[in-house]
């Protein structure tokens, strides 16, 4: 697979002619984190492909509006994570106003996953994980997990570094509380 830089990307995603190439060559070098930065959001693999193939036909869409004004990666993981509150936000309507009736369905999800492979501790930390309001379990997630800068984050999520600190401190409280609460389960 050929490698571009950033500024390559922008200036061939201008192309017509050039513009399959380069979303090709985005498609396979993000689709991995991409798909499991979307499943720690949605915890089902099938939604997680749906969400994937929605994240990526919104690139394709908009491809060559991306000017490089943040990283290419910033961009996807922004669409990705907008795109995957999106589906929780349309499978569960009216639930979405109730965190609890959300995460109970994530934790309903991820129970009864074929796909999860991990041991019992990884799926009592899923659990805890999932314990978390949205924005302190994708920031926990994206700091812990995929190990993305705060400043990254921030932009991702277009909020302060201080408030994304705040929360990933406060997630890991929440976290070491539920492990301690959960141990003997």
């Amino acid at each position: 697979m050929q490698e571009f830089s950033e500024i390559e990307i922008v200036s061939l995603s201008q192309k017509p002619e050039t513009r399959k190439q380069v979303f090709n060559y985005i498609v396979e070098k993000f689709k991995q984190p991409l798909y499991w930065h979307i499943r720690k959001i949605v915890i089902s693999h099938t939604d997680t492909d749906d969400v994937l193939q929605n994240t990526f036909i919104k690139v394709w869409k908009n491809l060559d509006r991306f000017k490089g004004d943040s990283k290419l990666f910033t961009w996807l993981y922004r669409i990705s994570t907008n795109e995957s509150l999106t589906f929780l936000k349309q499978k569960h309507p009216k639930r979405f106003l109730f965190l609890g009736d959300v995460n109970k369905e994530l934790l309903k999800t991820l129970e009864s996953d074929s796909y999860f492979c991990g041991d019992r501790i990884q799926k009592k930390l899923q659990k805890a994980i999932l314990s978390l309001p949205e924005k302190q379990r994708i920031v926990f997630n994206m700091k812990y997990f995929d190990d993305i800068t705060y400043e990254e984050i921030s932009q991702i999520l277009e909020t302060s570094v201080g408030a994304l600190k705040a929360s990933f401190h406060h997630a890991v409280k929440k976290i070491e509380a539920y492990l301690e609460k959960h141990q003997l389960d």
